[in-house]
């Protein structure tokens, strides 16, 4: 696959990976061409310079695809699949976990995992001003406040997770010692949705308001599904 992106970095030690797809943009360019009983072929003329396996889409099948991203026509959007393996900080993952329309999820669970978890160590940011409820303003570029910040932090992180293992030493079911860790330690999943679904994600979750560390997942999510379905990619994530 041209371009493929297997696997993208994301904040210090999470990622997005993918795993597997099904489909192309010419699976939603025949999805909506069967309602009057048609069916589209890769333009041959354009094979050799084409994005996905020397193949494109002649001019019409584009003008079809960015007609019906326009217009919301979202079903043939549906069919193309794709399953990615994420690896994020649990208040991400149940920020991510919103998203249940066209989506199925297998998480790793610590009711049977009791390997020594990962913690996400944060980009610290000041509290928003002028009355707002949830989000955050800048950076925080005082290092010496920053420091501080990451100790305390590491402090009550490390002091969580030896308690954790202490409890599963004094042999605590797994599944109630892992009430005691931060929200901070890293959760895997795989995560299988169509394309339609998640460029609704990323469409949301990009979107500058969203936390930033959900735009970084946002981010990494297109940066695998672009290079799958380039034009479908483009009109929905684009309008």
């Amino acid at each position: 696959m041209s371009g493929k992106c297997d696997i993208v970095p994301v904040l210090d030690a999470g990622y997005v990976q993918y795993v597997d797809h099904m489909g192309d943009d010419l699976t939603v360019v025949n999805a909506a061409r069967v309602s009057f009983n048609k069916e589209s072929d890769w333009d041959g003329e354009q094979q050799l310079t084409g994005a996905i396996k020397g193949k494109a889409l002649s001019g019409k099948d584009r003008k079809l695809i960015d007609y019906l991203a326009k217009h919301k026509h979202w079903t043939p959007f549906g069919h193309p699949q794709i399953t990615l393996r994420i690896s994020a900080p649990i208040s991400i993952r149940t920020q991510l976990f919103k998203h249940k329309q066209g989506f199925v999820e297998n998480e790793v669970s610590r009711r049977y995992v009791t390997e020594d978890p990962t913690f996400y160590i944060p980009k610290w940011r000041s509290k928003p001003t002028n009355g707002a409820k949830q989000g955050s303003e800048d950076f925080i570029d005082d290092k010496q406040r920053v420091d501080y910040f990451d100790e305390l932090y590491l402090q009550v992180v490390s002091k969580a997770h030896g308690y954790y293992e202490y409890l599963i030493q004094q042999g605590v079911a797994p599944e109630q010692a892992r009430f005691i860790l931060p929200q901070g330690a890293y959760t895997e999943w795989w995560w299988t949705g169509s394309l339609a679904a998640y460029a609704r994600v990323y469409s949301l979750r990009s979107d500058p308001h969203a936390q930033w560390e959900v735009r970084s997942y946002a981010q990494a999510i297109s940066k695998i599904i672009e290079p799958l379905y380039p034009v479908s990619w483009n009109a929905l994530t684009c309008q």
